[in-house]
């Protein structure tokens, strides 16, 4: 007879952390609110479903069955009050039908919503999905887990604000990214970090270096891209005085330049192989090399980290492993709920520079600087576009908001949504009969006009769908 399986050990650590993490749910998280804008990235999980309103529950609602957003934090659960927007009733949306994946919103209140841009009253809802209710909130659907234990990031700063290292997001994927920056900079090991074009891989080099035993000296920095094939050695280990021509003067180079300190080559995977391998023994905990016609051996002590948007497989395999230390940036399509946070850091830097934007966008109140005057469909859009540069990108759709914008507040003037429309990667769900029907008694039944107002191309797809749902058109 075969040996019974042995009994599971809950007594062992990793087998106690598997009981205790949690599985991933839906949550909404706050993208824009009319009233309440310092509740950005504040979430509330969907896992039983209940309702969404303004205000402390009803008897009759139940306990636990009013969403209440909260700033999570990782661990770090600061409380805080019911939503207390006068725009939004008190029963707005019934959540219903919540699986790990999808949720039924109903909206029963008197606040019109859109979903992805196309009004309706009931949809079923995915992590990535916008919900609009209409001048009042607009909420990102998230899926994250209720709680992750903080190991080595530091949350000593305000929620939604940058962090010591100018690095701002309260998403998941950002926490993790935290934790990683500081476990590489205690370690001494050299560090890869790893993203898409514009996702902050400098950032995460410069915080790095800040959390490392070398962060009293300067972090020297160099873009590999720009380093001459025929001119690498003497850029990197430098060049005896008069060599390779007379009167050439006598450079450390940046291996030098970097003792003691931290040595970031940036696009590290446009070196050429070539220039890979002469890398490899100063990488080595010796760090030895020569200057350009000296024979004399140096040593230098310093750490290198390299980033790259290239595959890292790409890099000379023995190059490579020369960084045991992985640190991957995140782009911004991985962490959608960040979006409105990093929109509100990036107007505040734009218009620091120009006392007129200031003035011309920003509340005040009283010497304070309060949040900036945004329609709630440019933060939608910017939430539903697929980013390529990422960060660079955000910043140049905010540019063109903010150059075209005619009034006091930053609109989706028609520039900014076709710069920002082509990325939308949220398909608008197909308008329900409830919404077809309000929209016709609106525009007293004209199809064009309700077309536009429905958000859709034009009143054919709208013929389509009335014919589907056997609505006929008045008159």
């Amino acid at each position: 007879m075969p040996e019974p399986p042995p009994s599971e050990d809950f007594s062992l650590p990793w087998r106690r952390r598997a009981i205790q993490t949690q599985p991933e749910t839906l949550w909404f998280a706050i993208a824009w609110s009319l009233e309440e804008p310092e509740r950005l990235a504040e979430v509330a999980q969907l896992e039983n479903g209940g309702v969404l309103g303004r205000g402390e529950p009803d008897s009759a609602e139940g306990s636990g069955m009013r969403l209440q957003f909260s700033a999570l934090r990782a661990s770090l659960e600061a409380g805080s009050p019911w939503l207390t927007s006068s725009r939004v009733s008190r029963r707005q949306l019934e959540l219903s039908e919540v699986t790990g994946e999808t949720a039924r919103v109903t909206s029963v209140g008197r606040c019109p919503m859109a979903v992805n841009g196309t009004p309706v009253t009931s949809a079923v809802v995915k992590p990535g999905d916008v919900i609009n209710l209409r001048n009042a909130l607009v909420l990102l659907v998230v899926r994250r887990r209720a709680e992750r234990a903080l190991q080595n990031a530091s949350a000593a700063f305000a929620f939604g604000g940058p962090d010591a290292h100018g690095i701002v997001g309260e998403s998941p994927a950002l926490w993790g990214l935290r934790e990683s920056l500081a476990f590489a900079g205690r370690s001494r090991e050299h560090v890869l970090i790893t993203g898409e074009s514009g996702s902050g891989k400098e950032l995460a080099a410069c915080a790095i270096h800040a959390l490392s035993a070398r962060a009293g000296r300067g972090m020297v920095s160099r873009n590999a891209a720009t380093l001459p094939e025929a001119l690498v050695d003497a850029e990197l280990f430098g060049n005896a005085k008069n060599y390779p021509n007379p009167g050439m003067p006598e450079r450390p180079g940046l291996v030098a330049e970097a003792h003691e300190s931290t040595l970031f080559l940036d696009e590290i995977g446009e070196l050429s192989a070539t220039a890979q391998a002469h890398l490899l023994r100063v990488a080595d905990r010796e760090g030895e090399y020569q200057r350009l016609g000296d024979a004399q051996r140096r040593r230098a002590d310093f750490r290198m980290i390299a980033a790259t948007n290239r595959d890292p497989a790409s890099l000379k395999h023995d190059f490579l492993a020369r960084f045991p230390v992985r640190v991957h940036v995140p782009g911004l399509n991985e962490r959608l709920e960040d979006i409105p946070l990093l929109v509100r850091a990036t107007l505040r830097r734009l218009c620091d520079s120009s006392q007129g934007l200031l003035e011309r966008f920003f509340e005040r109140r009283g010497s304070k600087l309060a949040e900036a005057r945004i329609e709630p469909e440019v933060i939608e859009l910017l939430l539903r576009h697929h980013y390529r540069t990422h960060l660079r990108e955000l910043e140049h759709l905010l540019w063109t908001a903010l150059a075209t914008s005619q009034d006091d507040f930053i609109a989706a003037t028609p520039e900014f949504v076709r710069a920002a429309a082509p990325g939308s990667k949220a398909p608008a769900p197909e308008p329900d009969r409830a919404a077809i029907e309000q929209a016709l008694s609106a525009t007293k039944g004209n199809v064009t006009k309700a077309a536009r107002l429905l958000g859709l191309r034009n009143r054919y797809v709208l013929y389509r769908i009335m014919r589907k749902l056997q609505i006929e058109a008045e008159g």
